[in-house]
């Protein structure tokens, strides 16, 4: 194992004992969950229903600047769900024809928050807003990572401030003999992924 895959795999590690962390707050906040619905206590509900701000509030102590801009940023639903239309329409089609695992969007937009009683109607939907945007994301960028591996898996020359889950497959820049050598091995090694296509 190189040192940047060792290093991939720590990542991973890191990122399950993290998962692990979180879910343990569970207890701490009594709640449970049950398939996708999240339950809290009874007592524990009542308590966050009394501290929802009212509509009223919430409206009266709102920052011009956040009113103002609001619209901008709901207006961004519609190239959204234009792009999670695009985007599970393509890999449904050329997924299935390339061989790729397709990229399951429900593990991607997880839609929860709604469900606490301490927000109000607007809050709420605010939180059904991100929950949605960012798993989209997600997804999107999932989908791009297997893609990218299968068309061009070569690491770019130039650092960047993000990497997918699939680049530490990719070849060297610059490498053209491990190009020519593994591109189809690479278009076919989605087995870490264990789906198939």
């Amino acid at each position: 194992m190189s040192k940047l895959e060792q290093i991939i795999a720590d990542i991973r590690e890191l990122e399950q004992e993290l998962l692990q962390e979180l879910q343990q707050k569970q207890d701490e906040y009594f709640y449970i969950i049950r398939g996708k619905r999240i339950e809290f206590e009874e007592e524990t509900r009542r308590y966050h229903k009394t501290l929802a701000t009212t509509l009223g509030k919430y409206f009266a102590e709102a920052q011009l600047r956040h009113i103002l801009t609001a619209p901008i940023i709901y207006a961004c639903i519609f190239p959204a769900v234009l792009m999670d239309l695009v985007v599970s329409i393509y890999q449904t089609i050329c997924f299935r024809v390339y061989g790729i695992p397709r990229v399951a969007r429900a593990e991607y937009i997880v839609i929860d928050r709604h469900s606490l009683q301490y927000l109000n109607p607007i809050e709420k939907m605010n939180c059904i807003y991100c929950g949605y945007f960012i798993g989209l994301i997600a997804y999107v960028q999932e989908i791009a990572a297997r893609t990218e591996q299968y068309w061009c898996p070569i690491k770019h020359a130039r650092k960047m401030a993000a990497i997918h889950s699939r680049y530490h497959k990719f070849i060297e820049y610059g490498d053209s003999a491990a190009f020519q050598d593994n591109l189809e091995g690479l278009r076919n090694d989605f087995k870490d992924l264990g789906k198939k296509a």
